[in-house]
């Protein structure tokens, strides 16, 4: 991958995180961490990998991509907004009475396959589309990004044993893996240790990037899947926050707002004047 594309992918993620920051600002509510922690994956996502149509949101032969942190709403729809899946003076109704985005992932928002944030049904719901795309012989492959904390939910495991059964090759998770959920780290509050080992132990083929380089990144989504026959796992290790030195890593960033001072910090660390 040349430095050029680097770039791209960086000027994408910084453009997420500062449209996060404007809609969270506004809306005194909502999860800017987990959003933060996931922009350099979207980035890739929708600046490299995903076979997408902005014009033509349901195109039948799409990639689908599944938000199953649905919590995060606002990261995806930042993303959505860049590649004119809708104007990005939507943005500015995030959250509001009325507005065009709702707090949680909305499947009728264009560009969003599915509804989520009751945590935990997003990677059943990606197994359905793939044993679609296997019926019908159809190429497109499915993505489903997860919290690491949404891990603790029963209904993923069932999920996690159920692709293997069924060969689902053409479905790629990817576990942002932050370590830091609602009211501690995972490791206090459930630890998911050794995270890459139980997923291979439920025969996935895994890998394990830094979900902030670009080239790991983009190297692991453009060879899934790892092992023909077998579903594929990213263990993307993240940092809640990333971005902005105050967020990173902090418990209670997972959900805050930030004031007049701390949104023109934000935007002097991520190096834009707005």
């Amino acid at each position: 991958m040349n430095s050029d594309k680097i770039e791209d992918y960086k000027k994408l993620a910084t453009q997420i995180r500062v449209d996060v920051l404007k809609m969270i600002y506004k809306a005194k509510s909502a999860h800017i961490g987990a959003s933060f922690s996931m922009a350099d994956i979207l980035a890739v996502l929708y600046g490299g990998i995903m076979k997408v149509n902005p014009s033509d949101p349901k195109w039948e032969d799409r990639d689908r991509y599944i938000q199953s942190k649905g919590h995060a709403a606002a990261g995806l729809y930042a993303v959505l907004a860049e590649k004119g899946f809708f104007p990005r003076d939507w943005l500015e109704t995030y959250y509001q009475d009325g507005g065009h985005l709702m707090g949680h992932v909305w499947h009728k928002v264009p560009g969003v396959d599915v509804s989520s944030g009751a945590l935990g049904h997003g990677l059943s719901m990606a197994c359905g589309m793939a044993i679609n795309g296997k019926y019908k012989k159809k190429q497109y492959r499915v993505f489903v990004m997860l919290s690491d904390g949404e891990c603790d939910e029963g209904s993923v495991w069932e999920a996690i044993m159920f692709a293997p059964q069924h060969k689902l090759d053409n479905l790629v998770a990817i576990v942002d893996y932050n370590k830091l959920q609602a009211l501690g780290t995972v490791k206090d509050v459930l630890d998911l240790a050794p995270l890459a080992d139980k997923w291979r132990a439920f025969n996935w083929s895994v890998k394990e990037v830094d979900g902030h380089n670009y080239k790991e990144i983009d190297d692991a989504l453009s060879s899934a899947p790892f092992e023909q026959g077998k579903p594929s796992c990213i263990i993307a290790n993240t940092v809640k926050g990333k971005g902005v030195s105050y967020m990173e890593n902090k418990v209670e960033w997972h959900y805050k707002s930030p004031d007049e001072e701390q949104l023109k910090q934000a935007f002097s660390e991520l190096g834009v004047t707005e």
